[in-house]
């Protein structure tokens, strides 16, 4: 077990974590497949992954060096994929927290190091890109160390030992001084030094926590866990101890180890080492795999709860079933279930109608679900989010977040103007070199719909994060959002003639061409108000001009709604209809009249 040394990555969303890791892969000599060139970041193999920039799903490699076997796991770095990270610190023993040095360390660093600073984990700190321009070394140093004594970190773990990088270019250094940065090695014998080797007694019985589930068109299911203790061998009959107590016997029909990227089949593993394992259908993340005879379970992973659900229903627009492969109920329910394998952040149960209610951790961890089986050929509509509200000692309490936002200082008062109307409270502010900082303290129903707001009002130029802060009494009043919608009025393809009459009273989200159906939103009224519009409407022929003259010259272009755009847009009347195709925005009720007749009997 001296040999053996498992690590996570911790780091902020875009501060160089997966390039970090690709470094480590290449310069160990481990080998990869052909198609791992250099312009490809190797962990990254999600395609959504590689479009946003950002890790969603953890990964496990392993790499050798000088003998000692490093197991490396790449976390996500978002709060709203904390059921990933939480399981995944379970697995090691040490942790790299990667800092930008221009960033210093941001908020969604502070979520993970937290846990991992509960678990007792040896932190090595690397701060990167201190090529930039802006790097501010001592900053981001000083506000490290802040940190840590602000996470209540003892005296041992404050003094964390510190590795300069530039790992785009696989270089590191002890001393932030460029010339004397030749390679990643540093980096290697920080780890080896530092991180102790795992503490399990291959001698005593075996105990195997799950921590995650992958799938094998030939091997099934695939549990990944660490060895905590005692030995694991191919064909052994052991127990498996749920998340209930419950105790059933399985064998092991393979085992595993990762050697790069590749599992590599072994017949035997030692405590200490992280392996994947096939042979049981049932196994969940979680669960304990150990000695048959002598059946001892670990802790189960606690995991937060949830804080945001949506209702995910079959699609009933008039252009249901028309883009989509898998679009009955069976299906979604199938998939949604399946889903609940892998996520264990995530909860789903049967609604009232024949729909299902998604429970996660926040906006982006349900819109990236979303976008999954968008991509995987499904077609449903799902309803604006709510927050999950607890009643505790008779008082009902909401999920309340802290909001850190970075903007220059010329729209700092956008920024309060805008936060106050949302009934923020503002917990801290200062500016450094003609920037603003802010934290505030937010209910998570208020904040729904902020942040497209806040990027426009920014022109792109500031930066939001937001963590899960506590359960509380909400205030009273409510923010609503202050426009209505442009909904049209009949089914048609839309005509450039009925377009320039619409761009007139907002924002509109559709061009010439498109077809629409009746109920469909297709476009922002800046008053409070729904407006009905006929957008198929054609301009009468005559015998004094043509059909088109001066028209397309005046035709403004649409403004596009993506996927997280719409969610944050509708309310509570409109739905997010979802095709592998397209995203719609729609009235529940697509008829006038029996929205009126619906608005009628709520009053009553």
């Amino acid at each position: 077990m001296k040999n053996i040394r498992n690590i996570a990555i911790i780091a902020h969303v875009d501060h160089g974590k997966t390039t970090l890791v690709d470094a480590l892969l290449r310069q160990s000599n481990t080998q990869m497949k052909k198609e791992f060139d250099q312009k490809n970041l190797i962990m990254d193999t999600n395609e959504l992954e590689k479009e946003r920039g950002i890790t969603i799903f953890s990964k496990n490699a392993s790499v050798v060096y000088k003998g000692t076997k490093i197991n490396i796991i790449d976390t996500p770095g978002h709060a709203d994929f904390g059921g990933e990270v939480e399981r995944v610190l379970s697995m090691v023993d040490g942790c790299l927290l990667l800092v930008d040095a221009q960033d210093g360390p941001m908020p969604q660093t502070r979520f993970v190091l937290k846990q991992a600073l509960k678990m007792k984990h040896k932190i090595i700190v690397v701060i990167n890109k201190v090529d930039k321009t802006n790097a501010r070394v001592s900053f981001a140093l000083n506000r490290i160390f802040d940190l840590f004594v602000e996470l209540g970190a003892d005296e041992d773990t404050a003094f964390f030992p510190v590795i300069y990088a530039v790992a785009k270019e696989g270089k590191a250094s002890l001393t932030p001084e460029l010339s004397s940065m030749h390679n990643i090695a540093p980096i290697f014998n920080s780890i080896i030094e530092h991180i102790p080797e795992p503490a399990g007694d291959s001698n005593k019985p075996l105990q195997l926590l799950v921590s995650n589930i992958t799938y094998d068109n030939h091997k099934g299911r695939i549990a990944i866990g660490k060895v905590y203790n005692g030995t694991l061998n191919v064909g052994e009959q052991v127990a498996r101890i749920s998340r209930a107590g419950e105790i059933t016997k399985t064998t092991i029909s393979t085992l595993g180890t990762f050697e790069g990227l590749e599992k590599i089949d072994v017949k035997t593993a030692e405590a200490g080492d992280i392996v994947a394992v096939s042979g049981n259908a049932e196994i969940t993340i979680g669960e304990t795999l150990t000695d048959a005879q002598n059946p001892v379970a670990l802790s189960v992973l606690k995991i937060e709860e949830p804080t945001i659900r949506m209702t995910f229903s079959v699609n009933t627009s008039p252009f249901a079933g028309r883009e989509g492969k898998l679009t009955t109920s069976r299906h979604i329910s199938e998939r949604l279930y399946k889903e609940l394998e892998t996520d264990v952040a995530l909860r789903v149960e049967d609604g009232p109608k024949g729909d299902w209610i998604v429970s996660g951790r926040g906006e982006l961890h349900l819109a990236i679900l979303i976008e999954r089986l968008r991509r995987e050929g499904y077609e449903f509509q799902v309803a604006r989010p709510q927050v999950i509200t607890k009643l505790i000692d008779g008082k009902r309490l909401t999920p309340y977040e802290q909001v850190f936002i970075e903007v220059p200082e010329e729209y700092s008062g956008t920024v309060m103007q805008k936060m106050g109307a949302r009934h923020g409270q503002l917990v801290d502010m200062k500016t450094e070199e003609k920037v603003a900082f802010f934290e505030f303290i937010i209910s998570t129903r208020e904040l729904f719909g902020y942040r497209s707001e806040f990027i426009a009002d920014t022109k792109g130029l500031g930066i939001l994060n937001t963590l899960f802060y506590e359960y509380k009494a909400e205030t009273s009043s409510r923010y609503t959002r202050g426009h209505g919608s442009l909904v049209a009025h009949e089914s048609g393809t839309t005509k450039t003639y009925g377009l320039i009459n619409a761009q007139d009273r907002g924002i509109i989200f559709v061009g010439a061409g498109e077809t629409v159906y009746k109920g469909q939103v297709i476009g922002k009224n800046p008053r409070e108000e729904d407006i009905k519009i006929n957008v198929c409407r054609e301009k009468n022929l005559t015998n004094m001009r043509s059909k088109g003259e001066d028209v397309a010259a005046r035709l403004k272009t649409p403004v596009k709604m993506g996927l997280e755009e719409a969610l944050e847009y509708i309310d509570d009347t409109e739905l997010v209809e979802v095709t592998p195709k397209n995203i719609r925005i729609r009235k529940i009720i697509l008829d006038e009249v029996e929205q009126r007749r619906s608005r009628m009997l709520n009053r009553n």
